[in-house]
């Protein structure tokens, strides 16, 4: 619950900035100099950026969330069952050693959502952020496909 209240204040900020930003941005380009309208307009770019950067994230939370959901309901969410140091934080050779069992199972049925959605936790648990979130638009495709067909991999479970 706490991570949602953070993004949604945090995106709540960030929509607050694309809107101050795009206002000077209005204002610039109502000045009417060649220098001002130039200027206008490239402050305009940032926060057409930055909505479509904010939206594409909440999209990607929002079916990762549901993809939790269903799994949760089917009894297979992996269980946080990981070693911690003594500041909370998840030991590395627990991570490695839960990674190496999630990838097996991801190599063993490559077309599964639900093998693919409990690497990307892995992933993260093992801090290698870019590929949880690359087998997290794995999972969400294959789900999204509705189906067992095999469909092109952005990367090999292994990480290499």
């Amino acid at each position: 619950m706490r991570a949602k209240i953070t993004y949604f204040i945090t995106a709540a900020v960030l929509v607050f900035y694309f809107v101050l930003v795009g206002s000077r941005g209005v204002m610039l380009i109502r000045h009417g100099t060649l220098l001002t309208v130039t200027f206008g307009v490239a402050v305009l770019i940032l926060p057409v950026i930055g909505v479509w950067f904010l939206w594409k994230n909440t999209q990607f939370v929002r079916r990762a969330n549901v993809l939790a959901a269903e799994l949760d309901a089917e009894g297979g969410l992996p269980v946080d069952d990981l070693l911690r140091t003594p500041s909370g934080r998840i030991d590395r050779d627990s991570a490695d050693a839960a990674f190496a069992k999630r990838r097996e199972e991801t190599e063993d049925a490559p077309d599964d959502w639900r093998t693919w959605f409990r690497l990307a936790v892995a992933y993260q648990d093992a801090r290698d952020t870019p590929r949880a979130r690359k087998a997290m638009q794995r999972a969400i495709a294959l789900h999204r496909s509705g189906s067992r067909a095999a469909a092109p991999e952005p990367s090999s479970p292994s990480g290499a």
